[in-house]
């Protein structure tokens, strides 16, 4: 009688407690502040370029092939996150680590790329258009830099230990960002490089 008295006490044992995931929930609040940002800046590219006419960014030549490159880079660089996401949920650390190298490999890539496209494309701040060509695309760099930053340092933790399946959220929280650079990018290249 004894055992099933002391079955009954484990039965009534608390559930544990609720993991919470203030690191996810930051990122994604932060995330969303950026795009909010993002969008501005867009829709007032947009909004001057409709009343800039004919005589916008006229002295610039932006090619197109370099922004398609850019744009798979970004593609490649979200599938790469997905898959880190995907190996530290299934402890898998070798793969995990191998999906962050690559990721930060191909967001320092896309750095690399802009900085090439601006020199090439020869934007003039002082021409109608120039500020805000420079603003777009300085903010998104900035943008991709930030994440360059914040999957480092989440790699580093997740290198000393402290992700597994158990507690992916850092490197879930790095990926919610990238995401949000690799979208806002898709808007950049439609809306500066493709409509020009």
């Amino acid at each position: 009688m004894s055992e099933v008295a002391a079955l009954d006490l484990d039965d009534l044992a608390p559930a544990p407690p609720i993991r919470r995931r203030e690191l996810l929930f930051a990122t994604a609040f932060a995330s969303a502040g950026v795009v909010m940002v993002f969008a501005t800046l867009v829709g007032a590219y947009l909004a001057a370029r409709n009343a800039g006419g004919e005589a916008w960014l006229e002295g610039s030549r932006i090619p197109l092939t370099q922004a398609n490159m850019q744009m798979a880079t970004m593609v490649m660089a979200a599938v790469t996150m997905q898959w880190a996401v995907y190996s530290i949920s299934r402890d898998d650390r070798l793969h995990s680590y191998l999906a962050l190298g690559i990721t930060l490999l191909l967001g320092l890539a896309f750095v690399n790329q802009t900085t090439f496209l601006v020199k090439q494309a020869n934007v003039v701040l002082s021409e109608p258009g120039g500020a805000l060509f420079y603003a777009v695309v300085g903010t998104h760099t900035a943008m991709v830099l930030g994440g360059i930053v914040y999957i480092a340092l989440m790699a580093f933790r997740a290198l000393a230990g402290q992700f597994s399946s158990r507690q992916p959220d850092g490197i879930s929280a790095a990926a919610v960002y990238w995401y949000v650079c690799v979208a806002t990018y898709a808007v950049v290249w439609i809306a500066v490089y493709v409509m020009k």
